[in-house]
């Protein structure tokens, strides 16, 4: 009885011997489903000093507290991402009604200190105590009468600042934080925010 031969693994209509292809980066399609349209294209990941780092742009209350985070290259600067971080602010009320969106005061460092920030925070009624940056007060000076008043500024309240140094210091204490393992920016995301519903649930 004759015996059957096997067919080599690259032989047939789309193996490796019956024509030259494209190369594979050509002929793959699309992966659909996969592909989430809120992923950004840069991963988060962007060159800083250190090399590839990701900025973890943070809001939290009075207690130490996270209310918001945002995710964004590291190159990023903090007075660009202002805005978008405390409009994802959402706490909500005990009753009914909306949740509150506004905070009472932002306590934050000299990053922020822009004149577009300050008119912004004003715009929606929000106090500030933000210390101006040297440059800033000089160019002030400078202008003499057109350079308008100083910015109102408190000691003893730009001492509560160190809160939100020692909520990203409870925040690091997961290694997946401090160091990025995640591949894209969403499952990072959800990881810090994982990360915050933990100091909540610790809190309470």
């Amino acid at each position: 009885m004759p015996t059957r031969r096997r067919r080599h693994r690259l032989a047939g209509p789309d193996r490796l011997h019956r024509r030259p292809r494209s190369p594979a980066r050509r002929r793959h399609r699309a992966k659909s489903g996969r592909h989430r349209q809120d992923e950004p294209d840069d991963h988060a990941l962007g060159r800083s000093r250190g090399g590839l780092t990701t900025k973890i742009h943070l809001a939290c209350d009075g207690k130490g507290r996270p209310l918001a985070i945002l995710v964004t290259p590291g190159q990023r600067h903090d007075s660009v991402c202002a805005r978008p971080l405390l409009e994802r602010i959402r706490v909500p009320r005990t009753g009914t009604g909306r949740p509150r969106c506004r905070p009472d005061r932002v306590i934050a460092d000299k990053a922020y200190s822009s004149r577009g920030f300050r008119a912004y925070l004003r715009q929606r009624g929000i106090g500030h105590t933000i210390p101006e940056k040297a440059d800033q007060r000089r160019h002030r000076l400078r202008r003499g009468g057109h350079g308008g008043r100083p910015p109102g500024f408190d000691w003893e309240t730009y001492r509560r600042r160190n809160t939100i140094e020692r909520c990203f210091n409870r925040l690091k204490g997961c290694r997946g934080i401090a160091t990025r393992y995640e591949k894209t920016a969403t499952s990072y995301e959800a990881a810090v925010t994982l990360a915050s519903f933990l100091l909540w649930a610790r809190s309470v």
